[in-house]
């Protein structure tokens, strides 16, 4: 029996029993955080003029590049990464590069639209397979690699709709599981990018209910999320999400799209937002969304990293 299909049947205390391995041996807890880290992740993917992946790796402004999205899975054998009209062939060269250089490359599934869920264990099972085989360290026959032979760095589950019963913990132990480095030093990176507002949606809590993410962007510049925004009770949750994993580190998320309401001025990043997240133990860094706005913004970039 393939070994997917094995975790699929196993009682709950077996899970449990591997979620304790996983954790322990795979994604290792974070050391506590002393105010700034200087890490900021920003998602590149959405905007042909954004420009290349290599240019954004080259800015200096991110430590780590979350291409979006891969939107469509979870209905029979039918996968879709958009990329917004990006050529996909220099991709892989510039994965590399960016690798090279010290910023790892992960790849965000799900996004704002609704061609995607995961409503059993066997087709969580068949996306990890397919993430494995055409973007990580498989090789299946019949799999198209859309970057070669480039090996990404991690998968970011930004899981704008779902239910109760879409199994995303199945993919995330299966994605822990097979955590192969793919270089030396460079372990499968496990993210989320989730709204600002605490409790999260059940499929989100679900498959953060494991304990093995490794990092959390919280957004608090979703303009419909009005109890929860850059204007609302974002710091009420925040100490709530900090609190309800402590072995994963917390992104704040913000927008560089200057022409939003929800866009935080970077003076107001420095004495407002920074110094609030910067407090917990588990702080991460900053989340931007995204390279496309921040390109267009000059320098925006280029100061929350020295706030972050």
């Amino acid at each position: 029996m393939h070994p997917t299909m094995a975790l699929a049947r196993r009682r709950p205390a077996c899970l449990l029993a591997l979620l304790s391995i996983v954790a322990a041996s795979l994604l290792a807890a974070p050391a506590a955080a002393a105010g700034k880290t200087g890490q900021v992740t920003v998602f590149w993917g959405r905007n042909k003029d954004e420009g290349s992946l290599r240019e954004a790796c080259d800015s200096g402004r991110y430590t780590m590049v979350t291409m979006s999205f891969l939107d469509v899975f979870g209905r029979g054998n039918n996968y879709h990464l958009d990329l917004s009209g990006h050529d996909l062939s220099p991709i892989g060269a510039d994965i590399k590069h960016c690798q090279f250089i010290g910023v790892p490359v992960s790849i965000s599934v799900g996004g704002y639209g609704t061609g995607y869920s995961l409503p059993s264990n066997r087709s969580a099972l068949d996306l990890f397979d397919h993430l494995w085989n055409s973007y990580f360290g498989g090789s299946k026959p019949g799999v198209p690699r859309p970057f070669g032979d480039a090996w990404l760095d991690g998968v970011d589950l930004f899981l704008e709709h779902g239910t109760p019963a879409d199994r995303y913990d199945v993919l995330a132990l299966e994605l822990a599981k097979h955590n192969i480095r793919g270089g030396p030093g460079k372990p499968l990176h496990l993210t989320a990018t989730v709204r600002c507002a605490y409790p999260p949606a059940a499929h989100v809590g679900r498959a953060l209910a494991t304990g093995i993410f490794e990092r959390v962007h919280v957004r608090i510049y979703e303009g419909d999320d009005k109890a929860c925004n850059v204007y609302g009770a974002w710091q009420d949750a925040w100490d709530k999400w900090t609190a309800a994993y402590p072995a994963t580190r917390f992104y704040i998320g913000l927008t560089a799209d200057q022409n939003s309401y929800q866009w935080i001025h970077p003076k107001n990043v420095f004495y407002g937002v920074a110094p609030v997240v910067q407090k917990k133990d588990n702080y991460g860094g900053i989340m931007l969304w995204d390279r496309y706005f921040d390109k267009k913004s000059d320098d925006y970039g280029s100061l929350i990293k020295s706030y972050a």
